[in-house]
């Protein structure tokens, strides 16, 4: 593809019709509906939609019932979780330009598992909302290290220094756990079950304690789009046009980090859903954050239900997480982004 026509091919992406934005926001809402209902529906005992009206009416006398009532607040922990984990990968790509930015690669989801294993080993951490602080602070910790490394040299932070910075960053976070871990063998069970990302473990209790800041960071992510809009023009062309770059790089990052650091600490690290449904997204609405990011929560959490659903039909009675799922759909993805734009800049 040519520059001229990769530029044609941007503004057309820009100027997708609000009708045609509505019609696919009618489109993505339904299908989360649906999977939704499947989701409460499927598992290793399958319900009727009488059992699940039942349920939802406060019924908990039969087996089918009480399925249902430990289905729901798992549905909605991967609604919640995947549509963060989504606008957090959008607004990563947004800050730093480059196509491969996400939680997981670029380390981001292992900081925060780091942090909380840390804490949980040597500070007899256990309450789920000090886990949240402490993932979020290892998140914004790891985020700011991997910027620093993935910006020294010639051409500073470059998508593809990035995205190796954040790789290696990654993997000697996930050595650090294992030594962490390795040597207690009463955390050693849990925490490698974390470790693999799941949302099975979703209670009402967890999302409650999650979901003020994940609704902090959604709303410092949605005020930052039009400045992500400036940003991609360049921060010359940004500044020019009066906008404040420092400030709106950091104020878009923090809100991904807390989005990010918030979501692990309930599911444990769960990677690629950030680097996947933000391109899925470009395609249907364009490179206009203002829109972007709210359709990426959408189909973020359409992606996180419809893996956790398909990972109890394929290894029935038994499941497979969700972290599993998604690292399978998502690795064949960043081959292909990788090979079909040459880690270009967005």
């Amino acid at each position: 593809m040519t520059a001229t026509q990769q530029t044609a091919s941007d503004v057309a992406l820009v100027r997708r019709p609000k009708r045609l934005r509505a019609l696919w926001l009618l489109v993505v809402i339904a299908v989360l509906v649906a999977l939704m209902a499947a989701s409460v529906m499927i598992g290793s005992r399958e319900v009727s939609w009488a059992d699940v009206v039942a349920a939802l009416g406060g019924s908990a006398d039969g087996f089918n019932e009480a399925a249902v009532a430990k289905r729901i607040p798992r549905t909605l922990l991967a609604v919640i979780a995947g549509a963060a984990l989504a606008v957090s990968g959008a607004v990563m790509q947004g800050v730093t330009r480059n196509p491969l930015a996400d939680p997981g690669i670029l380390g981001i989801n292992m900081g925060a598992s780091l942090a909380v294993v840390t804490g949980i080993a040597f500070f007899g951490l256990a309450a789920a909302s000090t886990f949240i602080w402490i993932a979020i602070a290892g998140a914004a910790a790891t985020a700011a290290f991997v910027y620093v490394v993935g910006s020294l040299g010639r051409g500073g932070a470059t998508p593809l220094k990035l995205a190796l910075a954040g790789a290696a960053t990654s993997a000697a976070l996930a050595s650090f756990i294992s030594a962490i871990v390795l040597p207690r063998g009463d955390i050693a069970g849990s925490v490698r079950s974390w470790q693999i990302g799941g949302v099975g473990g979703g209670t009402f209790a967890n999302i409650e304690q999650v979901l003020p800041f994940l609704i902090v960071g959604f709303a410092i992510c949605l005020l930052a789009a039009r400045s992500l809009n400036a940003l991609a023009l360049g921060d010359e062309l940004a500044a020019g046009l009066g906008e404040r770059v420092a400030i709106a790089r950091g104020a878009s990052a923090l809100g991904a980090v807390i989005l990010c650091g918030a979501a692990t600490a309930v599911t444990g690290p769960i990677g690629f859903v950030g680097l996947v449904v933000p391109h899925a997204c470009r395609l249907i609405v364009g490179v206009d954050h203002r829109w972007l990011v709210p359709f990426s929560a959408i189909v973020g959490a359409a992606l996180l239900t419809a893996a956790d659903v398909l990972g109890r039909i394929v290894a029935r009675p038994a499941e497979i997480d969700v972290g599993i799922i998604t690292a399978l759909v998502g690795a064949p993805f960043f081959i292909y982004i990788v090979r079909r734009q040459k880690v270009r800049e967005l």
